[in-house]
């Protein structure tokens, strides 16, 4: 009696971690040194305690368009992916209405953040500096009201 012997060979794979997509209202010089990192990675410009992603789109469009665009010489939004098992560790904080929510990941832990980011950080909308023309014709106006009297 013949008996046929087959091995099996299993190869085991990594298991391919999930992402989860989050953005990052940037003000020109945050995008500089995103860029300087060959849009790999994220940096704090004031030595800020935390760095805070937020968890939609439609609350990055807000910061950047009424915060950073206002106070900053222009506003960017950037989106990336970072693996979920990794950013499960940072609870969600809601600080405003229903769609304002970040996470608030601790200034020191943000290069193991980088390292957990996978692919490239993208821009995936921007909006320039505000004029402060009106600003500057309510200003000029006053001055010239009050010079009137004056020869």
């Amino acid at each position: 009696m013949a008996v046929s012997l087959h091995t099996v060979t299993v190869v085991l794979q990594p298991k391919l971690s999930m992402t989860k997509t989050l953005y990052r209202p940037v003000g020109p010089k945050e995008l500089a040194l995103i860029e300087a990192s060959g849009w790999k990675e994220f940096a704090t410009l004031t030595g800020a305690a935390r760095f805070y992603p937020v968890t939609n789109e439609e609350y990055a469009l807000q910061i950047a368009r009424d915060w950073n665009a206002k106070h900053d010489g222009g506003g960017y939004v950037t989106r990336f992916e970072i693996n979920a098992d990794f950013v499960q560790r940072y609870s969600i904080q809601t600080v405003g209405g229903s769609i304002h929510q970040e996470l608030w990941v601790p200034a020191d832990e943000l290069p193991e953040f980088n390292r957990n980011i996978v692919g490239a950080i993208e821009v995936i909308a921007s909006f320039p500096a505000e004029q402060r023309i009106f600003e500057f014709e309510r200003i000029f106006e006053f001055e010239m009201t009050n010079a009137e009297g004056v020869c």
